[in-house]
């Protein structure tokens, strides 16, 4: 842990947004052998990615949003709760602008000129690409407030949750890209497109924490309310949409529990 305390904080958000980024690689690859994927096991990933992500955005954001805030001298409760509302209304915006497949023809004029231009997988890649940013920014703003080994292995391993639920969303946009003919090679590349976003913003926000210090509680609490709407307005209808309720209520508690486990675990 202390070669990566020592790299500079652009490069550890790089690293870090590259953990979220391989599990993503490996849920697309499954494009290669598969032509689908058993959906019963794809709802149980889903389901568990929901309970990783529900813990990461308390114990690794909303926690130490408000614990910074005090150390700043901010008032900890309107900061915390308006960056967190302003994470929700954010991801609740891009969802009016980029609706999931089952939504389409629907929605405002805004919504349904959006669903013309960009029809069937096209829409579920833009929804998928603007999710990625807000879990990218969580990963780089943890990373980039680590102040010792112990924050660091934290942060790593909100990156690791991150990159969990990942590897279904890697599977989620390359199987119906070749469902629909595109070449496995070509679902691959395309999902993977997606996710590089992810890396990307993991790096913008390491680096908004060297710059602005002042607003890391916010964007921390932002971060953890982008997740928690994704979290409940898409992941978990999605996994319940076949009917495996017991198996994706189960396994989002394991993924809690894991979680949980990992932040407490490295305290």
């Amino acid at each position: 842990m202390t070669w990566f305390l020592s790299l500079p904080t652009l490069t550890q958000g790089f690293l870090a947004g590259l953990l979220a980024l391989l599990p993503a690689a490996a849920g697309a690859a499954v494009v290669f052998p598969l032509k689908d994927l058993r959906q019963r096991s794809l709802d149980g990933c889903l389901g568990m990615a929901g309970g990783i992500m529900v813990a990461a955005a308390f114990y690794s954001l909303l926690d130490p949003a408000y614990l910074r805030a005090e150390e700043l001298g901010l008032p900890p409760v309107p900061v915390v709760c308006g960056g967190f509302l302003c994470g929700v209304l954010f991801l609740l915006a891009a969802d009016k602008l980029l609706p999931t497949e089952r939504e389409r023809g629907g929605g405002n004029a805004v919504s349904r000129r959006v669903q013309k231009l960009f029809r069937g997988n096209a829409l579920l890649f833009l929804a998928m690409t603007v999710h990625n940013i807000p879990e990218g920014l969580a990963i780089g703003v943890a990373v980039g407030a680590a102040r010792n080994g112990d924050t660091m292995a934290a942060a790593l391993a909100l990156a690791v949750g991150i990159g969990i639920q990942n590897f279904p969303e890697g599977a989620a946009i390359s199987l119906p890209l070749r469902r629909d003919g595109a070449s496995p090679r070509k679902a691959f590349f395309a999902s993977q497109l997606s996710s590089m976003v992810e890396t990307a913003a993991a790096m913008a926000g390491a680096a908004l924490t060297l710059f602005a210090t002042a607003v890391l509680p916010a964007v921390l609490a932002f971060a953890a309310g982008a997740m928690i709407f994704v979290v409940f307005a898409e992941i978990i209808p999605e996994a319940h949409i076949n009917g495996n309720k017991k198996i994706v209520s189960i396994l989002a508690a394991v993924g809690f529990a894991a979680m949980m486990f990992f932040d407490l675990f490295f305290k």
